[in-house]
């Protein structure tokens, strides 16, 4: 019995409570689904804006290329979802997002 309360102690002290942390403490990100509707991308980059800092998008900035809605609304969901403790929660946008473990940084746009 003691020996399952150590293992059960361990293991619910690597649980981070609603933060999305593999058990290897690999980073995750907050994508859009490519499934997205275009509708859906603009109103989920408005929203993400609304709450953090998107000057990353701007033009001349380094994730402004590519200029189009699914890779602006994957970025500024992320910043969202990084902002905002990387709760499971905070990658929703209404079931359009993915949360991924495989960095989606690219050139030299890097994901937080």
């Amino acid at each position: 019995m003691a020996k399952a309360t150590v293992i059960l102690f361990l293991l619910l002290s690597h649980i981070s409570v609603g933060t999305l942390v593999l058990a290897n403490e690999q980073k995750t990100w907050c994508v859009a689904k490519p499934s997205s509707d275009e509708k859906t991308l603009q109103e989920n980059i408005n929203y993400a804006c609304s709450q953090v800092d998107c000057r990353i998008l701007q033009k001349g900035c380094t994730c402004s290329s590519p200029d189009n809605l699914m890779n602006h609304a994957s970025i500024a969901m992320n910043l969202y979802y990084q902002a905002k403790g990387r709760n499971h929660w905070n990658c929703h946008f209404g079931n359009s997002a993915l949360v991924v473990c495989t960095d989606p940084s690219y050139g030299s746009c890097i994901y937080e």
